[in-house]
């Protein structure tokens, strides 16, 4: 699916009014949302670990492939509300890591690396 029609797509389902506005409640509900979300997925993916020995069924990689859709789509909202379009983020994120690997900087810490 192309990323900027997703994110034109899903935001049907948002129940506050999109705001350029980092102090909007809209905009404050998807950053929490974001965090809640990714926390679910990590959980999930915590218990296959501690108690599956690692081994995830078809059963628990559907239900983290559902957190993760949830984790996307608060990341598109997230950028609709900067108005940015999802495929900058993504671009940006791949012109990002294309840096990286050239200058063998793909390890490491700090995001300027």
């Amino acid at each position: 699916m192309d990323l900027n029609k997703y994110q034109r797509r899903v935001a049907e389902f948002d129940l506050f009014e999109t705001a350029v506005d980092l102090k909007a409640p809209g905009f404050l509900e998807k950053v929490l949302g974001l965090v809640g979300e990714a926390g679910e997925a990590a959980d999930k993916i915590k218990k296959i670990i501690r108690d599956k020995g690692g081994y995830a069924s078809e059963e628990d990689r559907d239900a983290i492939v559902k957190e993760l859709g949830d984790v996307l789509w608060y990341v598109a909202s997230i950028a609709r509300y900067l108005d940015v379009p999802l495929s900058n983020v993504a671009e940006g994120n791949i012109a990002k890591l294309e840096s990286r690997k050239r200058r063998n900087k793909i390890s490491g810490e700090g995001d300027e690396r």
